[in-house]
């Protein structure tokens, strides 16, 4: 059973490297675009039965504690599109894109793998940007758009390839911060680290037993 982990970073994943478990593994780098290209060139190497991104995300909702972790179902880039007179309307709303042209489901990234329903993580939607900002009012602009619970800089991306082509995959986040606070004292990365790579490993094990 051929399962690859891809991460930004090795920073995020570090626990689980030392474990040496059998998983392929891809860093991809920072980014929405890293992440496309990497991980899309990854898979023409190689069929995987599953893919699953790990790594750390900022809350919009306050109801997640630091360092908890998270699958998302749904994820979706929200600073594409056209911004007039403080007012961002998405790629969808302006009629370039349908909202359900495939891989989109009312212009989500869906992940409708019945793992994420197999565990006791919450299951949450992610949105993913290309800038990190600590401008309240464009953050709170986007926590009300999308009803998101979590923000990154790669999700979307993973899930846009996945669906593409066609592959099992899922997406486990830890909370490391809150969106917007830069102040990195107040972060918990060491936690969420933590956390993270102990689910992720756990989830490997489950899976390779199923």
């Amino acid at each position: 059973m051929d399962i690859l982990i891809v991460a930004a970073t090795e920073l995020e994943i570090k626990p689980f490297l030392e474990e040496k478990t059998k998983a392929d593994i891809l860093i991809t780098g920072i980014g929405i675009t890293a992440a496309t290209f990497h991980f899309a060139k990854k898979l023409l190497d190689k069929k995987y039965d599953l893919a699953i991104q790990a790594g750390i995300a900022g809350t919009f909702n306050s109801k997640f504690n630091l360092g908890q972790v998270v699958f998302v179902k749904a994820d979706t880039f929200a600073d594409s599109g056209i911004e007039e007179n403080g007012k961002l309307q998405t790629l969808f709303e302006t009629g370039f894109i349908n909202k359900n042209d495939f891989p989109y489901t009312n212009g989500w990234l869906v992940n409708n793998n019945s793992l994420l329903q197999k565990n006791n993580i919450p299951v949450v939607k992610a949105v993913t940007v290309n800038k990190i900002t600590d401008i309240h009012l464009q953050n709170q602009f986007t926590k009300e758009k999308f009803s998101a619970d979590i923000e990154s800089m790669e999700g979307a991306a993973f899930h846009y390839v996945s669906l593409q082509q066609k592959i099992e995959f899922l997406q486990i986040r830890a909370v490391s911060n809150f969106v917007g606070e830069r102040d990195k004292t107040k972060w918990e990365m060491k936690g969420a680290i933590g956390n993270l790579n102990k689910e992720l490993l756990a989830l490997i094990k489950k899976y390779k037993q199923l």
